[in-house]
């Protein structure tokens, strides 16, 4: 399902998604839109990632001997 989203951005910030839309590197503005999220999804997994991955390192993490460990 899909729903609409009104955004207001500065004339700058419009021309550049026009022109990458124009330039065909995305069919719709809203593709343009689809792919920033996707990005910024994946780019705060990574985050969370490297967090998870230093807390480990620093010996902050559970040894789980059942899926009760869980809780």
């Amino acid at each position: 399902m899909r729903a609409i989203l009104n955004i207001s951005l500065p004339k700058p910030m419009i021309e550049e998604i026009e022109t990458e839309v124009t330039l065909g590197n995305f069919a719709t503005k809203s593709e343009f839109f689809r792919h920033v999220l996707r990005f910024w999804k994946e780019e705060k997994l990574l985050r969370e990632l490297k967090a998870s991955r230093a807390d480990f390192k620093a010996g902050r993490f559970k040894i789980l001997n059942s899926l009760k460990d869980l809780r």
